[in-house]
């Protein structure tokens, strides 16, 4: 079928991968091209990709051989997949991917080496660059370096990416199954950094060396979940009989459906341990609960919550909650306590004709404040500026104390003896 090459979109290590279109159809493709006289790796690939069929694999559209300007030159035609390398990926997320991206483009990666693998295939050279993200999802590329199980050396060479081999290839023992586990536990480390693991080596010798024979592992990012360090922990094992298998990682619990939402509740009890969810009052109850506790043990002093004490107006209602939360300690007990709510006779009404009803908390020692209604009225501005020199005064004290004290003298009051008023 005739087809028009495009733009180039990427380079390999001996070939170039263009934009093509198919003249009658109008379909849009992916071309890699080669001189024929190189083009060993992408013929192989051809003969690998004719025989699968898998979503999580690129698919393969068939192979001709063009003459460029007198010279022959190999072309494989494949899917085109727009989103480019899951490394532009990366690059384009600032870097780094979020835990639930590795975990979809994990499993993806995953569902196409189980497919693989179940024919006998190793892919050899998993990593970013070799795989592929689009709008039909995560798909595995480049299968010029995969053998048949096998295909071991001399038949079929060691091959693939140094910082991303595992142990056994870098010795030239073997690469199996286990070598593409271990390389994807490094592509996983590519998704969360950006960066492909042993950075401190200088070069692929030094690389190959220390992966070969010492007995260190690639560093694990510190802030993925305990889930994904464990996923990490199954794939980057030295020993490759140690290792899972592709088809037990498809079941780690990292990859689970349900992962993401156990992962995202984590993060939100965390984020309200220290924040009640419902309201500042919520917040003090509890804390001032907690800390009445510990003083018990040390006598220590209690402590408002930091959100009341920037509160600076006396008369603000954050100040008024402040003054609910706490009360002041009893002759007969040291230590602060709340105040009971479930106390029906603190509760009192006060009513003036032609008015709202007011409620005012008396403490359960003192005598109910009944005033009459004239007194009350003829009274009230005197009553209100007693009260604001009160609240003024403790506020210069450094509001040591949550309660009003005073006095009052008359005969319309049942005694002269001292109140203590909760001002709501």
């Amino acid at each position: 079928m005739a087809w028009i090459i495009g733009r180039t979109i990427g380079r390999g290590s001996s070939f170039t991968v263009s934009l093509a279109m198919y003249s009658q159809s109008g379909e849009v493709l992916a071309v890699k091209s080669v001189e024929l006289s190189r083009s060993e790796f992408l013929q192989r690939e051809q003969r690998i990709l004719s025989l699968l069929k898998c979503p999580r694999i690129v698919a393969y559209l068939g192979s001709d051989v063009t003459n460029e300007n007198g010279q022959l030159v190999y072309n494989l035609f494949m899917e085109y997949v727009s989103g480019g390398t899951l490394t532009d990926a990366i690059r384009q997320q600032g870097g780094r991917l979020d835990e639930s991206a590795i975990r979809s483009h994990t499993q993806a990666i995953l569902q196409g080496l189980d497919y693989m693998h179940s024919r006998g295939l190793v892919h050899c050279d998993i990593k970013g660059r070799n795989v592929l993200v689009g709008q039909n999802g995560t798909k595995i590329s480049d299968l010029g370096c995969s053998r048949w199980v096998g295909e071991q050396p001399p038949a079929m060479p060691i091959a693939g990416t140094p910082v991303f081999m595992a142990p056994e290839v870098a010795r030239g023992d073997e690469q199996s199954f286990p070598a593409d586990v271990w390389a994807l536990g490094c592509t996983v480390i590519e998704m969360a950094t950006g960066r492909p693991p042993w950075l401190d080596v200088a070069d692929p010798v030094s690389a190959l060396h220390r992966i070969a024979f010492s007995s260190d592992l690639p560093d694990f990012p510190r802030f993925l979940s305990e889930e994904a360090k464990d996923f990490l922990g199954k794939c980057l094992r030295r020993d490759p009989t140690e290792r899972w298998t592709v088809h037990e990682l498809l079941k780690h619990p990292f990859l689970e459906e349900d992962c993401l939402e156990q992962l995202n509740l984590k993060r939100i009890q965390s984020s309200i341990s220290a924040t009640s969810p419902m309201s500042i009052l919520d917040q003090g109850i509890w804390e001032s609960l907690e800390e009445s506790e510990t003083e018990k043990e040390e006598a220590t002093p209690l402590h408002m919550p930091n959100q009341l004490e920037l509160v600076s107006s006396s008369n603000s209602p954050a100040e008024r909650i402040r003054r609910l939360i706490e009360c002041t300690p009893s002759s007969s007990s040291p230590t602060p306590r709340l105040p009971d709510w479930t106390w029906d006779e603190d509760w009192v009404t006060v009513r003036r004709k032609n008015h709202a009803e007011h409620v005012v908390c008396v403490g359960h020692d003192q005598t109910c404040m009944s005033p009459t209604d004239q007194y009350a009225e003829t009274n009230r501005s005197s009553y209100t500026h007693l009260i604001r020199d009160e609240e003024e005064e403790l506020e210069l004290l450094g509001r040591s104390s949550t309660t009003v004290h005073y006095s009052v003298n008359s005969s319309n009051f049942n005694s002269s003896s001292q109140r203590l008023v909760y001002i709501l």
